[in-house]
C-alpha cells in the first residue's frame, strides 16, 4: 500500500454550515433539477422514480433517491497499482496527491520552448510519476497531438501503463476508445474478473455548470458504471462565471452537480465505486480567464472535501497548480499553498499537484521535480505532531539534563526519520559547498534530475509477450 496520511485538520465549515450546504443541495436537485441532454440518462432517472420533463430535459432528483445513492456508494475505494505497493485506499480523510490536467502543451526539456504534447510526453510524464516518491498516482496529464482523435485514448492509457506501475486514471474522448482501453485493461490483468478485483485503471467523466449533463460524458459515465470500474464525476464551476461569485455558493453548486452524477452511477450499478469530485476554481474578473493558482480554488476544494466527509464518500479534488508561465517563485508559492490547503482538508485524491503551469495549459518536467519536494512538505504538515509519552520525551530530557545535547542519543536515532521530512531536491548546504558544486539554482537542479530520470529510470513496463500482444491487437498505438 502507498503510504497513508490523514488530513482533516483544516475545515472551511462548521458542522451546522455543512448541513446548510447539504439542505441547499437537496433543494436544488429536488426543486430546480438538472438539465440532462442525454435521453438514455433521463430514462434511467425516470425508471427509478425521478420527476423527468423530457421536453425541457429537466430531471428533478427526490431526496430519497439522493440519500439512497449516497448510502449505496462505497465509503472505501481501493485504486490499485500494477504493483501492490502502489495501491491507494480512498477512505475517510486519507490524503494522496498526484498528476492531472490533460494539457496540450509542454515546456520542452531540451530547449525550454513551449510545444504541443505528444505520445512521448505521455510516456515521459508517466515515467517521472513512477520515479518521484511523493506522487501517488498518474492522472494522464497531457493530450498527444501526434495521433488521430480515434487513437488518443488507447495511446494515453498504453503509454501511461507502460511507464508507471502506479494507478492510472484518465479522461476519455470516444466511446470506442473507452471500450478499447477497458479491453486492454482486461488483457493486461488477465480477465475482466481480475481487472475488477484489482482495478489499476479508472476514468474521469465531467458534469457541466450550472446544473447540466451533456450527451457524451454522460454516456461515458453510464458505460463505466455498467462495467463496474471506478469512476469520478467532478464538476468545474468557476466562481463569478458559471457559478455564484461567493465561495459558499460555488461549493453548493459543485456539490449538487457531482452528486447528480453520482446518483446516475448508482442507478446504473448500485454499489459502483464512484468518487465525488471537484475541479472548481474562479474566473479572474479583470480578464475573464480561468485561474488555477488562486487560494480561493483551494478553499472551494477544501469545502467540497468537508462535504464528501459528511457523505462518507471518497473525493477527487484539485490543488497544486500555478498560473506562472515558467518554473519560478510564483510557480512555487502558488502550487505549495494550494496543495497544502487541500491536503490539510483531508481530500482523498488530489490531482493536478505536479508539473502544471499557465492556467493548467502547460506542463513542465522540471516543475514535477520541484513539486515532489513541495508535496512532501505538505504531507508532513498533514501528518501533524504525534503526541505520546515516547514523543513528549520527558524522561529523555531528564536523562540528558541541563546543558546536554541530544545529537547522539538513541531517541534521536530512533525518531529522526519519522519526525523530519528530508527533501530530495532542495538545497540545504552551506553557501561555500553550494558554490563549489556550481552555484546551481532550483531550476537547474530540477532540469538535471528530470533528464536523469527519463534516461535512467526503469519502470515495470510490459513483458515482451504482452507488449507484442497489445501492439498487434491495438493497431493505433504509436511506439515512442
Amino acid at each position: 500500500m502507498f503510504k497513508r496520511y490523514k488530513g482533516g485538520s483544516f475545515k472551511v465549515f462548521s458542522e451546522e454550515e455543512v448541513k446548510e450546504v447539504h439542505e441547499a443541495t437537496v433543494y436544488l436537485l429536488e426543486k430546480v433539477g438538472v438539465k440532462i441532454h442525454n435521453k438514455r440518462a433521463r430514462e434511467i432517472y425516470a425508471d427509478n422514480g425521478a420527476d423527468v420533463d423530457h421536453d425541457k430535459q429537466i430531471v428533478k432528483v427526490p431526496r430519497s433517491m439522493l440519500e439512497d445513492a449516497i448510502d449505496s456508494t462505497p465509503s472505501k475505494i481501493v485504486l490499485c497499482g500494477r504493483e501492490e505497493k502502489n495501491d491507494l485506499v480512498l477512505e475517510g480523510k486519507n490524503v494522496h496527491l498526484g498528476t492531472g490536467g490533460t494539457v496540450l502543451n509542454t515546456l520542452d526539456l531540451e530547449n525550454g520552448k513551449k510545444r504541443l504534447t505528444e505520445c512521448r510526453d505521455v510516456a515521459g510524464y508517466a515515467r517521472m510519476t513512477d520515479a518521484l516518491d511523493n506522487i501517488a498516482f498518474f492522472v494522464i496529464n497531457c493530450y498527444p497531438d501526434d495521433v488521430p482523435t480515434e487513437d488518443v485514448d488507447i495511446n494515453r492509457f498504453y503509454h501511461g501503463l507502460n511507464n508507471t506501475s502506479k494507478h492510472v486514471m484518465g479522461g476519455i474522448y470516444t466511446m470506442d476508445g473507452l471500450k478499447s482501453v477497458i479491453k486492454m485493461g482486461e488483457d493486461i490483468a488477465g480477465s475482466k474478473e481480475k481487472l475488477l478485483e484489482r482495478p489499476f485503471i479508472s476514468f474521469i467523466t465531467l458534469m457541466m455548470s450550472p446544473l447540466l449533463m451533456e450527451v457524451t460524458y454522460t454516456d461515458f459515465l453510464i458505460e463505466v458504471s455498467k462495467y463496474g470500474l471506478p469512476v469520478t464525476c467532478p464538476s468545474e464551476p468557476l466562481a463569478g462565471a458559471n457559478s455564484p461569485v461567493t465561495l459558499a455558493g460555488t461549493i453548493t453548486l459543485n456539490n449538487a452537480e457531482s452528486l447528480g452524477g453520482l446518483v446516475l452511477s448508482q442507478l446504473v450499478n448500485r454499489g459502483n465505486p464512484t468518487i465525488y469530485g471537484s475541479t472548481s476554481s474562479i474566473m479572474d474578473m479583470r480578464t475573464g480567464t480561468y485561474m488555477a493558482g488562486n487560494v480561493e480554488s483551494a478553499l472551494i476544494n477544501a469545502g467540497c472535501a468537508q462535504m464528501s466527509h459528511y457523505y462518507k464518500i471518497p473525493m477527487y479534488g484539485t490543488g497544486g497548480m500555478s498560473d506562472s508561465k515558467v518554473v519560478d517563485a510564483q510557480a512555487g508559492y502558488e502550487s505549495a499553498n494550494t496543495a497544502m490547503v487541500v491536503a490539510l482538508s483531508g481530500c482523498n485524491y488530489i490531482h493536478d499537484a505536479f508539473g502544471l503551469l499557465e492556467f493548467c495549459t502547460t506542463l513542465s518536467y522540471e516543475k514535477m521535480v520541484v513539486d515532489n519536494d513541495s508535496v512532501g512538505m505538505a504531507l508532513r504538515a498533514v501528518k501533524g505532531v504525534e503526541v505520546s509519552k515516547e514523543t513528549i520525551a520527558a524522561e529523555v530530557i531528564e536523562e540528558v539534563g541541563p546543558g546536554g545535547h541530544f545529537l547522539d542519543h538513541p531517541h534521536t536515532v530512533e525518531h529522526v526519520r519519522s519526525e523530519f521530512y528530508f527533501p530530495t531536491h532542495s538545497d540545504r548546504q552551506q553557501r561555500s559547498v553550494w558554490e563549489e558544486e556550481g552555484s546551481k539554482d532550483s531550476f537547474t537542479r530540477a532540469h538535471e534530475e528530470a533528464k536523469r530520470i527519463l534516461s535512467e529510470h526503469k519502470p515495470l513496463g510490459f513483458s515482451e509477450d504482452m507488449e507484442k500482444l497489445l501492439l498487434d491487437k491495438y493497431k493505433g498505438i504509436k511506439k515512442v
